[in-house]
């Protein structure tokens, strides 16, 4: 296993600057929300040394999460702890519906469509708003999106625009050409190919609790980072050779060879219980 581990840890590497902050985020929403959302430094400090990062590198990150409200730190004695702020509990849970969702989200046809007045020099300014909300400029001052179980709240975002909510008489086969689809597409491919040898390097050999976290935080980082990029469409709009569906089956597929061990590390690391088993159990839809 470690061959294959220190291959996927090196890849993290050469992607240029790590950000370490990045991955401390990681680390929260995955493994330590599910568990009360408390960490002691001394458990992040092991995890990042597995992956190569040094302890100031990791002091600095969560010095920058504290001073943009991400995380609050406490002291018990000579260690310190870190739990996530109100703004980050917010955050991750947006975050955590699409990053360990089934599949894509079920969608009955209805499509909103947001026009801009003439003159409304507004929308401008708030198009990566609109682009956050799902939304998809498909010509000057319009913009649209389909109306999915994912789709978040977009009321402020559309002030002052004419709003339409309804299923269209027609919804062309190549609707999906209104996103730029293809770095997403490569991006799974890209994924799936590199997690690979992981995958099979497990199959085949005995895997340690600490490798086993690792692991899973490398597994989900990587992923998170394609999944929150992704413009979440239903399956009705996508390609039907998407590769996003098998990248999710072999990150569901790996995330539960992984879960028994990784949580064997951090019940072995001193944090509290899983605060809800069976909803952990759901992710990926298992």
């Amino acid at each position: 296993m470690t061959p294959a581990l220190d291959q996927f840890i090196s890849r993290l590497h050469k992607r240029g600057r790590l950000r370490v902050w990045s991955l401390v985020i990681t680390i929260f929403g995955d493994a330590i929300v599910p568990r009360g959302g408390q960490v002691p430094l001394t458990v992040l400090q092991e995890i990042m040394a597995r992956l190569r990062v040094e302890p100031g590198a990791l002091r600095t990150a969560l010095s920058r999460l504290a001073a943009d409200q991400w995380v609050v730190r406490e002291k018990d004695g000579r260690n310190s702890l870190y739990a996530l702020d109100i703004h980050g509990h917010r955050a991750f849970d947006l975050a955590t519906r699409r990053i360990y969702a089934a599949g894509p989200p079920s969608w009955d046809g209805t499509w909103t469509v947001a026009v801009s007045p003439p003159g409304n020099g507004k929308v401008g300014d708030r198009a990566a708003a609109l682009a956050n909300a799902g939304f998809v400029e498909a010509g000057d001052g319009t913009w649209l999106r389909p109306e999915t179980a994912q789709s978040p709240e977009a009321g402020a975002t559309l002030a002052g625009m004419l709003v339409f909510r309804q299923q269209p008489l027609q919804t062309p086969a190549a609707a999906a050409s209104f996103w730029r689809l293809e770095e997403t597409a490569h991006a799974y491919e890209t994924f799936s190919a590199a997690i690979a040898p992981l995958a099979n390097a497990m199959e085949k050999g005995h895997i340690t609790p600490l490798e086993a976290i690792v692991s899973r935080i490398l597994l989900i980082h990587d992923w998170r980072r394609i999944v929150l990029h992704d413009p979440g469409l239903p399956a009705a709009l996508l390609p039907s050779d998407w590769p996003g569906d098998s990248a999710r089956q072999t990150a569901c597929d790996l995330y539960t060879r992984l879960a028994e061990p990784s949580e064997q590390w951090l019940d072995e690391a001193g944090l509290p219980p899983l605060l809800d088993p069976q909803k952990f159990a759901g992710r990926f839809g298992a």
